[in-house]
């Protein structure tokens, strides 16, 4: 019995430190003091009445340079933009020409029909032998320009 009386004043004894803890805690809160408010932003400046209505013309960006055809056919084919076209790069984007190459049609390059053309064209085309073809060694590698009629009869 004695158990329940000690259980029940330590629960009494808790509850009233709870009280007066609470009620501390809400007489700090309404003493609490607010900040200030930030002072006001300036007013926005306004033009007088005979102010100009728009100030001088920006300068002219300047024009960028435009990339000769030879310059826009090597980029795309230089997919990893290192300035160098591999045999790999050169040949991904080659379907018109897979075509021509595959001489029996049946959508299969055999290593014969392939090596005869391209590896020609490659090799000719790569002067200083390094597996890479430079700028200047891929520009030989355009097509050649189909003959225009000289009269359109």
């Amino acid at each position: 019995m004695s158990r329940f009386l000690i259980g029940g004043l330590a629960s009494a004894l808790l509850l009233t430190g709870g009280l007066f803890m609470w009620k501390g805690y809400s007489q700090i809160a309404d003493e609490e003091v607010l900040p200030e408010p930030p002072p006001a932003l300036p007013a926005i400046p306004v033009a007088g009445a005979n102010a100009p209505k728009r100030g001088p013309a920006p300068p002219a960006l300047p024009a960028a340079k435009e990339a000769s055809r030879e310059e826009r056919r090597f980029n795309r084919y230089d997919r990893d933009r290192n300035d160098r076209v591999s045999r790999v790069e050169m040949m991904s984007t080659r379907t018109a020409a897979f075509r021509k190459l595959d001489k029996d049609g049946n959508n299969l390059l055999t290593f014969e029909e392939w090596a005869a053309a391209t590896g020609e064209r490659f090799a000719r085309a790569d002067g200083d032998r390094s597996g890479d073809l430079t700028r200047v060694e891929f520009a030989t590698t355009a097509p050649k320009a189909a003959a225009k009629p000289k009269c359109s009869c």
